[in-house]
This record gives structure tokens, sequence and C-alpha cells, in this order.
């Protein structure tokens, strides 16, 4: 198996730090979108976390929601959660929050420390699989783990 790249790296050593047993994997072809992750996977739409930053529209603080590659998220649900109005991140402030760029955000590992939301979906799973720091790097793991390692409060987020 060859080297993980730098990123990839990164993610599995804070896994091994944080005692968890999983493994990262770096494909040669994309996993960016929640569908090209699940066809690299071999897994159901469902079963992809996806790492989407919000940012406070009135505070600027950032807001994690890891949701399953099958829902869209409904923004006034997580602006009611956050206790503010919320906007998209842009790409800069994605990579200034959490070190890593869109398409290989991981659920864990960020620069900043930020608010968490898990959809609720993600529980009826035995194994979830998310980003790991590059847009072509995934690892599995069950919904438990991934509420344990980011303290992510479980909510619906679907319209």
């Amino acid at each position: 198996m060859s080297p993980l790249s730098p990123s990839a790296q990164k993610i599995q050593n804070l896994l091994t730090e944080l005692g968890y047993d999983l493994t990262v994997i770096e494909h040669a072809e994309s996993t960016r979108t929640a569908q090209e992750a699940a066809d690299r996977a071999g897994c159901l739409l469902g079963q992809i976390t996806k790492s989407l930053i919000f940012r406070g529209k009135d505070s600027g603080k950032p807001i994690l929601v890891l949701t399953s590659g099958a829902n869209r998220v409904d923004e006034k649900r997580i602006a009611a959660y956050a206790g503010e109005p919320i906007v998209r991140a842009d790409a800069d402030f994605v990579r200034d929050v959490t070190g890593f760029a869109i398409g290989g955000v991981p659920p864990l590992g960020h620069a900043k420390k930020m608010e968490t939301y898990l959809d609720e979906d993600l529980l009826q799973y035995a194994t979830v699989w998310a980003a790991a720091g590059t847009p072509n790097a995934i690892f599995e793991l069950t919904p438990a783990q991934l509420q344990a390692m980011t303290g992510g409060r479980s909510v619906g987020v679907k319209p």
C-alpha cells in the first residue's frame, strides 16, 4: 500500500492517537462528492458523512453539520439550533477553520473548535464513511464513533 498524502496521514495519526482502530484509505479516484465516495467505498449514498461548514451570520462562528450523503440540509433548522441565522461558508473560511479544502473536510482534526450537529439519519447504519483530509481519502467508522469523536449533537437536518 502506498503511503498516505500528508493531510490524510494527519487524520490517520489523529485517529490512532485518539485510540480508534480505523484505517484511512486514499483512492486514485475522487471521493470529493458523496456519490463518488459511496462508489469508492461500495456503500449506500446515505452512509457517506458529508462535512458541511456554515458560518453564524451574527457571530461569525463556524458550524459543522455532519449529514448523510443522501440528505439536503435545511439551513433554517440549523439556524434554529445555532441560535442565529447562518450562511454557507466560502472556501477560504472552510480552509481557515478546518485546515482542509472543501471536498476533503474530515469530521475531526480541525484548526478551530466548532459547534457540531450530527444528522440523526446517520445513526441507522452499522457503519458510515467520512472524508479523511483530501478529496481522495475516506475512512469507515460506526455512527457511535463519529458522535464520540466529534461531540456532535444528534438532530434532524432535512427540510
